[in-house]
């Protein structure tokens, strides 16, 4: 099966069955390989009830490599990066853990996992892990605090432009929901 033919069927997949809480939409029908991906944080999470922007590529040689995938939205979570590239570290991504039968479905459902449960012993923020540790009331506040600022209302997949229009870094004030800015081409995988 090539990989167009790949795609368009976990895309179908996906789109007919979704995973819970994950809707996905294509930002250009001529593009297979860019999802835009909403995921509405597990009702049990520390981030209910938001609602969080991905940006998931398809790179040209799916699926011998994985994919990337960037929140658009800002998150406190010890996987995640704390900045406008929203970089992900999941384990399933790492290119020597990514296997050619494993599905998009199963990434997504990853995704949502870890907002349930962080990964602290494989943080991409380590200031972020160690507070998740050591001091959960602190973690669960900061966390729900960025759910407020940020995960409220539409969820946004081009802040990057308006990141980079407030000069170059995430403004502080509440943008429509989200003041993250999606990584273009970014390793999710990096750990």
């Amino acid at each position: 099966m090539n990989t167009t033919k790949r795609i368009a069927k976990e895309f179908a997949d996906c789109t007919t069955a979704p995973p819970p809480g994950i809707s996905i939409v294509l930002p250009s029908d001529a593009d297979l390989h860019t999802w835009h991906v909403t995921v509405t944080a597990p009702a049990n999470s520390v981030y209910a009830p938001g609602r969080f922007g991905l940006i998931l590529k398809l790179p040209q040689d799916y699926p011998f490599k994985p994919p990337t995938i960037n929140f658009t939205t800002r998150i406190y979570h010890p996987n995640i990066t704390n900045d406008s590239l929203g970089n992900i570290c999941l384990g399933l991504l790492k290119s020597e853990n990514w296997k050619p039968a494993s599905k998009i479905i199963s990434v997504l459902e990853a995704v949502r996992n870890i907002l349930v449960e962080p990964m602290p012993d494989d943080a991409l923020e380590q200031r972020i892990a160690d507070e998740y540790r050591r001091d959960r009331p602190e973690f669960e506040k900061n966390a729900k605090a960025y759910v407020e600022r940020y995960a409220k209302g539409t969820v946004k997949f081009d802040q990057v432009a308006q990141d980079k229009k407030d000069g170059g870094a995430p403004s502080g004030k509440k943008q429509g929901g989200n003041g993250g800015g999606a990584g273009a081409g970014g390793s999710a995988a990096s750990a």
